[in-house]
């Protein structure tokens, strides 16, 4: 068996060596690369063969991320709410502790862009440990996300020093992971780094999938280890045009999520970041995705619309409209567009 780090050793980092798979523009590739890193591994490489359009967007560098006049460098205003490096504290309870830099992918619709896979982002010893230091001083933050780029590119030693670590703040009571190699370098999901993880219960992990065709048996390996390890799996999906927008697609996504034992989590609405105008759509595509969902689909296939505000205002939910008055009588749309009341 071909080992993930093989595998990741062996990705596509420039343009000559993706021209020579894919094809495409070499002087457009170029010109995209020098600004935001590429890195496409073998194992999706050859998703993106057999999927088409779909996965390749997700992927493959495209001039019009230099050519974005609307998008943010930083859209959710991370770094002014990081009290040190690298850890965003943004709710009263919670806080993100971003502890590696890399992807197994760099997907182009990245909200970290900026600096996620460049020297932009310096994660080190010391700004691991000003991070416990930060957490151990601050006893309301119950919950920690660690996201990145992706923890799961760590080895399991460091992963585990940190968790360890962690686990050792009294105040600390959840601890979540942000992931996407479940789907993007499924491999990484070994035997033993589920078991490790199990250790560290109560431990929850919310990977990201944007397609069906992304949860292949591969995809399906990974998360089975780790839901058999006792963690709750959920799902963090960002509507894309040309990749998702279709209620048809989103369905079966959900669907199929489920099949693998991860819970639709949310239906992010692009964020608006720079470079990545072209895959945002409006926000009336995806309240007509979630009216296809809603009632056509098991509530458990039913992630959350939200879209993450702008300048770190948090996450809002955003729902179709089915309430048309509401007084002593509550007067409603059903999912079939029929008329109903509900006597308050």
């Amino acid at each position: 068996m071909t080992s993930w780090q093989k595998l990741l050793k062996n990705s596509i980092d420039s343009p000559w060596e993706l021209v020579a798979q894919l094809g495409g523009n070499i002087c457009d590739l170029e010109q995209v690369v020098n600004t935001y890193p590429l890195r496409i591994n073998p194992y999706y490489l050859n998703l993106i063969k057999k999927a088409g359009t779909p996965l390749y967007k997700q992927a493959v560098p495209d001039i019009r991320e230099l050519y974005d006049k609307e998008g943010l460098i930083d859209p959710l205003a991370e770094e002014n709410l990081s009290p040190v490096p690298n850890l965003v504290h943004k709710y009263p309870d919670r806080a993100l502790f971003l502890i590696c830099s890399e992807c197994a992918m760099y997907c182009r619709f990245c909200t970290r862009k900026r600096k996620v896979g460049t020297r932009e982002m310096v994660i080190t010893d010391k700004t691991i440990e000003a991070g416990f230091d930060y957490l151990q001083a601050t006893p309301r933050i119950r919950e920690v996300l660690l996201s990145g780029g992706d923890p799961f590119l760590l080895s399991d030693h460091k992963l585990e020093g940190i968790l360890k670590r962690i686990r050792e703040i009294p105040s600390i009571e959840i601890i979540r992971i942000g992931t996407r190699v479940p789907c993007t370098l499924p491999m990484r999901v070994t035997d033993e780094l589920a078991a490790m993880l199990k250790k560290y219960h109560p431990l929850y992990i919310n990977t990201h999938f944007n397609h069906p065709a992304e949860i292949t048996p591969e995809a399906t390996c990974a998360c089975g280890r780790l839901a058999d390890a006792g963690i709750p799996l959920g799902c963090q999906t960002v509507l894309l045009k040309g990749v998702n927008d279709d209620a048809e697609v989103m369905r079966q996504l959900m669907r199929k999520l489920l099949t693998i034992r991860v819970k639709p989590y949310y239906l992010f609405q692009a964020d608006l970041t720079r470079g990545t105008s072209h895959f945002r759509t409006c926000i009336d595509t995806g309240l007509e995705i979630m009216r296809q969902l809603i009632g056509h689909v098991s509530g458990m296939a039913v992630p959350t619309f939200a879209l993450d505000a702008p300048g770190g205002g948090g996450k809002i939910p955003l729902t179709p409209e089915y309430i048309t008055h509401y007084g002593e009588t509550l007067e409603f749309i059903t999912y079939k567009g029929l008329p109903c009341s509900y006597t308050d």
